[in-house]
């Protein structure tokens, strides 16, 4: 594959070398291999055009709208297509609110003086508790949060009343898409699908955003303000990243996923002087542990760097590369993002690989240790342990690769955080914006792929694109691990901002991208954007602010850009998702959704071309307002 293929990244590149010299199957050949041809983007047309179905016996059906060739049920080329793009959504939601869940556990029993987390963060504990009418006490907010979580779709959130913008909830309910519990939400999308049921793609378009709407308030939102409660808000500090924080001298523990408990857990127990001596004593400088993927922007976004915190290596298409440096002895897989291929790097490059979430598991593992909160702090001693014993024998077995690049970003920002660097108001900010400082806001929210491009090479140009034209860059997701490697949210990145951008970062002291979290921060975002409509008295859909994945990939993005149609943003989408084989449900999502709830969506596969469009809307927004 073409080095342009790879990767954005020269430490990708360099250890995708190491990969081909070992013969090893790796992300980048498995996706070269299932293209059509001489062409790794070119697949099934039906399948890419979302009009493939085999979820009852008579199939698989395909169909074709231009001759109105149906599935053998009926079903439509559009709602085989919206069915399909609806049930990606219920896997989101699913995974989402899976890691709510865990959150809301942990925090039961750290309030019980049970493992070992404790409240760090009262003052959140009683903000968040104040938004939803109740008093701040954990077990009366988290017996609101999970009796609403239960609700029937025919029964209001009550979560979704108390934390979303009036003229957004007088919207859904207008058009029907005002949800219930997060629960009951995914027994009518799931529901609805089955053959010969719901197959109007308008009525499973609607039954998404609903969806999206329950997650990201009920999910997101809330997962976000617990572990805020638990390990701290996330505040602006230096970390380091890219492969070159994997030190082999060091016994590395990696934790990898997108739940952070057992992250944190490992670098307090990692501490510990007894285990340090042990680390020593088998040959090791000492014990490291090294955040991966969502999991590690939760943890880099809230702890700084110490000599046991040392850094964080990159995004999901970056994890065969991080397996292969010969420098990992535990490979800690919680519940998203580990590959089904580790468990032969693991004994190919000579680690421990450990699922610690029920979700997650491989074939023919040996290890496990499901996450407890009650005993967390054990189980990252057990963790530990097996890191020292398998330190030397990969430093006997596994020549590591060296001298792998690394970088200085800026992580840490919140709403919290944001306010605080202007001053605890957001005036600054409005008064920027108002005077064309900066043109407007972007939340690019994506995460990595190898379709159309190498792993973060469009993330890192439609990136670039913005901050040229002024237009202040908020990012999440794997999306923002591949701008944090790539040096746009280290503050020296303000030289390749436009000259507003460029005054602004320099007045404040910030990069032109501002590292926002993971995924699941875009409800957090949503809730920034709900506090800039308020400020100005104008509704979210008058900003101008647009929401973009250059790189999306997988189930949990696909609710996201359902979520962010419904609360009416501009939202800019590659690669082209499998829905063209669908010609009313792309006008229904591309033109006719901005008179329903205000919401655009935006496909093209030209970083530049892209960028146009976002700023156009950005600047018609900016002449509504008159300013």
């Amino acid at each position: 594959m073409d080095a342009t293929r790879i990767s954005y990244h020269e430490s990708v590149k360099k250890v995708y070398e190491r990969l081909k010299a070992d013969g090893m199957s790796n992300v980048w050949d498995r996706y070269e291999a299932q293209g059509l041809g001489s062409n790794p983007d070119v697949r099934c047309k039906f399948c890419m055009g979302g009009v493939r179905c085999d979820f009852c016996s008579n199939g698989p059906c395909r169909a074709d709208a231009a001759s109105d060739k149906r599935g053998v049920c009926g079903i439509s080329a559009d709602g085989m297509a919206m069915r399909m793009m609806l049930l990606r959504n219920v896997m989101g939601a699913s995974t989402y609110h899976y890691h709510c869940e865990e959150t809301i556990r942990t925090l039961r029993e750290a309030a019980a003086g049970k493992g070992p987390f404790r409240i760090t963060e009262p003052q959140k504990l009683a903000a968040f508790s104040a938004r939803l009418g109740i008093k701040a006490d954990v077990k009366t907010l988290c017996d609101f949060l999970q009796e609403d979580f239960h609700r029937r779709s025919h029964e209001e959130s009550r979560i979704v009343e108390l934390l979303a913008p009036d003229e957004r909830k007088k919207v859904w309910r207008e058009i029907g898409i005002f949800p219930g519990g997060i629960y009951g939400e995914m027994v009518l999308s799931t529901g609805s699908s089955l053959t010969s049921v719901d197959g109007y793609y308008v009525s499973l378009a609607k039954k998404a955003m609903r969806l999206g709407i329950a997650m990201a308030y009920e999910s997101q939102i809330v997962l976000e303000s617990l572990q805020d409660i638990l390990f701290g808000i996330p505040r602006p500090h230096e970390v380091q990243v890219d492969l070159g924080v994997l030190d082999s001298d060091y016994v590395n523990i990696l934790p990898n996923g997108h739940e952070p408990f057992l992250g944190f857990a490992l670098i307090e127990v990692a501490r510990r002087a007894d285990l340090r001596k042990e680390a020593e004593a088998a040959g090791a400088k000492g014990i490291r542990v090294i955040a991966n993927i969502e999991t590690g922007q939760e943890m880099i976004q809230r702890w700084k760097m110490d000599d046991v915190f040392t850094g964080f290596t990159g995004n999901w298409i970056m994890q065969e590369a991080v397996l292969a440096t010969g420098a990992v002895d535990v490979f800690v897989a919680d519940m998203n993002c580990s590959l089904p291929m580790d468990p032969l790097y693991a004994e190919k490059y000579c680690f421990k690989l450990v699922p610690v979430s029920q979700l997650v598991a491989f074939e023919g593992e040996t290890d496990r240790e499901d996450y407890n909160p009650a005993t967390a702090d054990a189980q990252a001693e057990k963790l530990i342990r097996m890191g020292i014993e398998n330190y030397r024998k990969r430093k006997s077995s596994v020549t590591p690769i060296k001298g792998l690049p690394k970088r200085t970003a800026i992580a840490g920002f919140s709403p919290e955080s944001i306010l605080e660097a202007l001053g605890g108001s957001l005036d600054p900010l409005l008064d920027v914006i108002k005077d064309g400082t900066i043109r407007g806001v972007c939340g690019l929210v994506s995460c990595t792929t190898l379709r159309d491009h190498g792993q973060d090479v469009h993330t890192v140009a439609v990136a670039r694109e913005l901050i040229k034209r002024d237009i202040l860059v908020l990012s999440m997701g794997c999306g923002c691990a591949a701008l944090q490697v790539a040096g746009l949210a280290s503050p020296e990145a303000k030289e390749l901002a436009g000259p507003g951008l460029k005054k602004l970062c320099t007045s404040l002291g910030v990069p032109p991208v501002l590292s926002f979290g993971t995924c699941t921060d875009t409800g957090r975002c949503a809730d920034l954007i709900k506090a800039i409509a308020d400020a100005l008295g104008v509704p979210v859909t008058s900003l101008p602010v647009a929401a973009a994945a250059p790189e999306y990939m997988e189930q949990k993005a696909t609710i996201d850009a359902i979520f962010a149609l419904a609360f009416g943003l501009y939202t800019y989408v590659n690669p082209i998702p499998t829905v063209t084989g669908a010609p009313n449900l792309v006008k229904l999502l591309t033109e006719d959704l901005k008179g329903i709830t205000g919401g655009i969506l935006s496909v093209e596969p030209d970083a530049v071309l892209a960028v146009d469009g976002i700023a156009a809307h950005i600047e018609e927004k900016r002449k509504e307002l008159g300013i």
